[in-house]
């Protein structure tokens, strides 16, 4: 068997952003249970800050594998630090 043939093919992605839908949100959550991870998003139109009760509008729950959200952690690193690197520390 040469080389050539010992090598795993990476099957090309094609991104088909037909039904994409975009959403603007301003708070996330995460849970999880043993079998899924699930974010859930949303925002936060209040702005007073003394508020004693914040309602947030949820838009958004998605559902993932503990390894897809594990892919998804390791991405949004890689994002992070790159934005970081262009346009300075993100402080929370």
């Amino acid at each position: 068997m040469n080389e050539q043939q010992a090598r795993p093919t990476t099957p090309k992605i094609k991104w088909n952003d037909d039904n994409m839908q975009s959403t603007y949100a301003n708070v996330c959550n995460v849970m999880g249970t043993r079998e899924e991870i699930m974010v859930l998003f949303g925002s936060n139109q209040s702005w007073q800050g003394n508020q004693e009760e914040v309602e947030v509008m949820l838009s958004q729950r998605i559902l993932l594998t503990p390894y897809a959200a594990k892919r998804l952690q390791i991405m949004l690193d890689i994002g992070l630090k790159e934005y970081e690197k262009r346009f300075g520390e993100i402080k929370l």
